[in-house]
């Protein structure tokens, strides 16, 4: 039968059976790499340190340090010097602080087509511009990963999105996702994974891809592919690695389940509102709008041409009164080449604002707008306040179209700006001998050294705290009534103040829904001595970060339950792991019924989960009982009634956690040792 690229990626990483299932069902897939992120690695860490870990199992794992780059104390530095030992310890590549972006760093200098990527972080999916299947998943799966197990998810339907024609002049890489999620939303991927083919391809450079494969998750995807072809092959011929070449093509004949065309040519510059990626106009439909802040940089626009494109359009002139302009560079490797290419002292002759290379504003970590002013970014998210600024009005666009916003002070259509002031379209290739930069990745050690590596743990590090399983009889108060579209970042936010505490989940529990009601985490934790409490939510509860603080910390505070009409993947699993029941309404009605404050009571849980989907909720004060309905797999009960994933593998492999003081000796313990 033939094969599209995503059905062959997963056939060829089968675990446990040799035939692809339908759609829905639960798969196992052997995973060759991993990454993650310092917001993230931490509680990694600390979860292969309560699992026992000696030394990694997958080809590569690597650490990457962008997002809490910034040093206004001791915590990020010492969490810095952890992950460092961590990665060290357990043989694993690690990216220092101010080397740039997981995902474009990883892609310069370690992914590889045909092979499985499992990151903790959501936009791990950016590797799927080389080939290569990548997920993002919570930071214990991928902890998991490291050890040798397979990762579990549920077959997705592919998605095909055929690309015809070619990008007209002022539209780039940016407005194709943006059109799509004009199109679909961010619900619009849930299930699939997104894979382009089609003519159009060959006009779409590798980073170009890795654009539109980073923002497939604000539409809810699995992941996204593209195949390995020459374009790749160029792509890492240019990194000095063309030997990891492979090619990787759907074969004569292949199928998709869904099926879509998009006309490049047709395309137009596009811009997402605020505060949601998935409402997205034609920029022509906003202009005159001031502006505060124009962006460019980040995991979504990663590539040299993204940079060299806006100082281009910058040359010769100034940023206009009262913009700042800030750029955002992505990777060292990338700040090199504008430098060496003079694009940098074009920036600061206009007046741009130059910033250290790692996630920085994309993850509110500086570079907040000002209060109620319009910022334009190249970011892939703008959930209200992640940039920061609470009340934040930030817009989701091309370089092209924040570039001509820092030109003028105002929303503008870059084709209207090149028309008035005689600009031609700067289009931009890609250098053909770039400067690489191999210093500031540093290779793991071999295993003789490794073991002999002590953890180095300040002390804003914190081992993980133990929950019970949930029990048989719940009855639990509703502690939080939310909404549709609720975010990880509303969930647990980013920015200075909070994600410094990322590896202290006592500490950070303080902060739980503050965006949304501050007052949560005090009712939360009175919860804990009466049984614990549910949230309720609407459709897409979680959506956005693959951050495992959103389940971890309310478990930690007692959750046993969050009740929604819909829930985003990652975060979905998330709970699983951490031993919190996600349940769906089987009726959208009752949602409406139940309030906060309210009380929910569910018997015979155990054996209602092992009978099938439904679960019978009664709900007081009123009495009634409705129809609740769980999406597990048997693995999934089995890890949920375990109390969370960490117990579960646990017991199966027979190995009990080291201890902070084995790790300080440099104890290296084996199962049932």
């Amino acid at each position: 039968m033939p094969h599209n690229v995503t059905r062959k990626l997963i056939a060829s990483h089968l675990v446990g059976r040799g035939d692809l299932p339908p759609p829905g069902e639960e798969v196992a897939l052997r995973i060759d790499q991993t990454l993650a992120q310092d917001a993230t690695g931490t509680l990694v860490m600390l979860e292969l340190e309560a699992m026992g870990l000696e030394r990694v199992a997958t080809e590569v794992s690597a650490q990457y340090v962008d997002h809490n780059i910034t040093q206004v104390d001791h915590r990020n530095a010492d969490d810095h010097l952890f992950l460092e030992s961590a990665a060290r310890r357990f043989g694993v590549w690690f990216s220092r602080a101010g080397n740039g972006v997981s995902h474009p760093v990883h892609m310069e200098r370690l992914g590889v087509p045909g092979k499985t990527l499992l990151g903790a972080d959501s936009h791990t999916c950016a590797a799927g511009a080389l080939g290569m299947l990548a997920i993002g998943a919570g930071g214990l799966e991928v902890a998991l990963a490291m050890t040798g197990e397979p990762f579990h998810v549920r077959m997705p339907r592919v998605w095909g999105v055929r690309l015809e024609g070619r990008l007209p002049d002022w539209v780039s890489a940016k407005d194709v996702i943006l059109e799509l999620l004009r199109r679909h939303g961010v619900e619009g991927g849930l299930g699939r994974v997104i894979e382009y083919h089609g003519p159009g391809l060959q006009h779409l450079t590798a980073m170009d891809r890795h654009v539109i494969a980073n923002m497939g998750a604000e539409l809810g995807a699995t992941t996204s592919v593209f195949p390995s072809d020459e374009v790749t092959r160029a792509f890492l011929r240019q990194q000095g690695r063309e030997g990891d070449w492979v090619e990787l093509a759907p074969d004569a004949g292949a199928d998709y389940d869904l099926e879509e065309v998009l006309d490049l040519s047709a395309l137009e510059p596009l811009i997402a509102r605020p505060s949601s990626p998935g409402d997205v106009v034609p920029v022509r439909e906003v202009e005159g709008a001031p502006i505060y802040q124009a962006y460019v940089g980040s995991s979504a626009n990663p590539g040299y041409r993204d940079f060299a494109v806006a100082a281009l359009m910058l040359e010769g002139r100034q940023v206009a009164p009262g913009v700042s302009f800030d750029v955002n560079p992505s990777s060292r490797q990338v700040l090199q080449n504008l430098v060496a290419d003079g694009h940098i002292g074009r920036f600061i002759a206009a007046g741009a604002r130059l910033h250290q290379a790692g996630c920085n504003g994309c993850i509110g970590m500086g570079q907040a707008p000002a209060s109620g002013r319009n910022s334009l970014r190249t970011v892939p998210r703008n959930f209200p306040g992640r940039s920061g600024t609470k009340d934040d009005r930030v817009w989701l666009c091309s370089p092209e179209t924040a570039t001509a916003a820092g030109l003028t002070g105002e929303i503008t259509d870059p084709r209207r700006l090149g028309e008035r002031l005689g600009l031609a379209y700067p289009r931009v290739a890609e250098p053909e001998r770039p400067v690489l930069n191999l210093s500031q990745l540093a290779p793991p050690l071999p295993p003789e050294a490794a073991w002999r590596v002590r953890l180095v743990k300040g002390p804003n590090i914190a081992s993980l705290p133990e929950v019970p399983p949930i029990a048989d009889a719940l009855e639990v108060e509703v502690a939080l009534k939310v909404g549709d579209d609720v975010s990880t970042d509303e969930i647990i936010p980013a920015g200075s103040r909070v994600l410094p505490f990322r590896s202290n989940i006592v500490k950070i529990s303080e902060f739980l829904f503050e965006p949304v009601d501050p007052t949560y985490p005090a009712r939360a934790q009175a919860s804990r001595d009466r049984g614990g409490h549910a949230i309720v939510a609407g459709d897409n509860y979680g959506q956005g970060s693959s951050r495992e603080h959103a389940a971890l910390a309310p478990r930690f505070l007692g959750l046993q339950v969050v009740l929604a009409r819909g829930f985003a993947r990652i975060h979905a699993q998330n709970l699983v792991n951490f031993g919190v029941l996600p349940l769906r309404f089987a009726h959208a009605a009752d949602l409406d019924a139940v309030a906060q404050g309210d009380v929910l009571v569910v018997r015979g849980l155990r054996r209602a989960l092992a009978a099938g989907r439904e679960v019978r909720v009664e709900h007081r004060p009123s009495g009634r009982t409705f129809l609740a309905l769980h999406d597990l797999s048997p693995r999934q009960v089995e890890v949920l009634l375990a109390g969370g994933l960490i117990p579960w593998i646990r017991r199966r492999k027979g190995a009990r956690p080291m201890s902070p003081s084995d790790f300080e000796r440099g104890v290296a313990l084996r199962p049932n040792g």
